[in-house]
């Protein structure tokens, strides 16, 4: 294999920007210094003027596979991926048939071995008749537990009060879930059906998953933690509201509960469903601009502590539907880290908070060993960002297997440039590396 010298790069790492030099040798990075001397059969980057930063470790995608290949795959999913900086990636149960046993779960992770082009792993997902085979997932070499709250797929909700406090008293992995209140949103579907049938309004949408649902199922897992002692981390949190559940005051690596924010819902408000309509449809829903910027708030102020994409494609056809029956979710991963460097150089976010929340807390959170920081002796996952290179995203340069993307239209003033996975370079400015796979994490735990 090469190895690689990146010279001149504006390194990102820790809470630190500086120019340096880093050194990629067998997989790892060997050395970090200010200059590094030339080597011979070394591939040399100059990377002047470019942000070096660790890889986006995103933990929360739906790759569809299993069962769901006419969306995505692994294969394509991940390719996107890589293109957008993110060097790794969780992937969540509900494919089909579900990853509810440990031999389903095994499935998934010999498909990604064979065809991923960056790091994975996957959740296991909890069901209400299930805890036997919970309790027999590996803490070392599986991200966590997942568990729908509301808006399940198959037999993945889980509504049995016991069943759940079980769960949550019998493990120490992390449990990872999807809160929104299944009860309160059947409610008001139904008064909405009545007045408009299946073709009701998209703004409506933020109504009928509301506030009230989320926040009613996020602190009901938060009172369940706090009485069993169980390790929560809440996904895509969309309201601000939810935001004040969150403590900030310790740091990430005491922290018992935690949460995650999600791209679109730090980017969209209910105002842009006029325009984008399905596109934008995503459970929980996109909500309002007061919504948008608490979250923002919230993330900057430490009581969120991940950013991810929840990135969940849908065929075109599948989108085209009336609101009942057209599918939440999104495809994300390809532009997630291009849209969240458009926020630094707007002056929402500092760079390294940016790196904090994408890449280090992922790492911290998850208790991935030797990824999410730029330190000698950890994988070389590592991410060049061209902050000058402005691009429009359209149909032609889309990549992923669905087609389409959310941010269509949108032009983004940086471009991923060179993105590194376990010391290979696997994205080089549009062109692909398909000879080598990504590698399944390991977790010290």
């Amino acid at each position: 294999m090469s190895n690689f010298l990146i010279k001149n790069a504006t390194i990102v790492n820790e809470n630190k920007t500086f120019v340096g030099d880093v050194f990629i040798e067998n997989e790892i990075i060997s050395r970090i210094d200010s200059q590094i001397e030339t080597q011979k059969n070394v591939t040399i980057i100059d990377a002047e003027g470019m942000y070096l930063v660790p890889g986006f470790i995103d933990d929360q995608v739906h790759f569809r596979e299993p069962g769901l290949t006419h969306k995505a795959n692994i294969a394509s999913e991940s390719r996107a991926a890589a293109a957008g900086g993110i060097t790794t990636f969780i992937e969540q149960p509900n494919t089909i048939p579900n990853a509810t046993t440990q031999a389903l779960l095994e499935e998934k992770f010999q498909i990604a071995a064979k065809s991923s082009y960056v790091n994975f792993s996957f959740m296991f997902g909890g069901t209400n008749t299930n805890l036997e085979e919970v309790l027999k997932t590996d803490k070392k070499n599986v991200a966590g537990i997942k568990l729908f709250l509301g808006s399940s797929t198959g037999n993945m909700l889980v509504d049995d009060e016991a069943t759940l406090e079980k769960i949550f008293l019998s493990t120490d992995m992390i449990i990872s879930t999807h809160c929104e209140d299944e009860g309160t949103i059947r409610r008001n579907l139904e008064h909405y059906k009545g007045i408009y049938g299946d073709d009701i309004p998209l703004h409506l949408h933020p109504i009928i998953r509301s506030e009230d649902a989320c926040y009613i199922s996020s602190s009901k897992a938060i009172e369940l933690a706090k009485k069993t002692g169980a390790r929560l981390h809440i996904f895509h949190v969309s309201t601000a509201k939810e935001t004040h559940l969150f403590r900030n005051d310790i740091p990430l690596e005491e922290k018992k509960i935690t949460a995650e924010v999600c791209l679109h819902h730090l980017w969209f408000n209910d105002q842009d469903y006029a325009e984008k309509g399905t596109f934008i449809k995503w459970n929980p829903a996109v909500k309002t601009e007061q919504d948008r910027l608490g979250l923002w708030e919230a993330l900057l102020d430490d009581r969120i502590d991940v950013l991810a994409t929840d990135h969940a494609p849908h065929t075109l056809a599948e989108k085209s539907n009336p609101y009942t029956s057209a599918p939440s979710g999104g495809p994300l991963v390809q532009h997630a880290m291009t849209a969240i460097f458009e926020k630094v150089k707007e002056g929402i976010i500092p760079i390294e908070k940016a790196v904090e929340k994408m890449s280090h807390n992922p790492a911290k959170l998850f208790q991935i060993e030797k990824r999410g920081f730029i330190r000698e002796g950890y994988f070389a996952d590592v991410v060049l960002v061209n902050p000058k290179n402005s691009w429009t995203v359209n149909k032609e340069n889309v990549l992923y297997k669905c087609g389409w993307s959310p941010f269509e239209g949108t032009t983004f003033s940086s471009a991923i440039s060179h993105t590194f996975v376990n010391g290979h370079l696997i994205y080089n400015q549009g062109t692909f590396n398909d000879t080598v796979k990504g590698k399944r994490l390991t977790f010290d735990r």
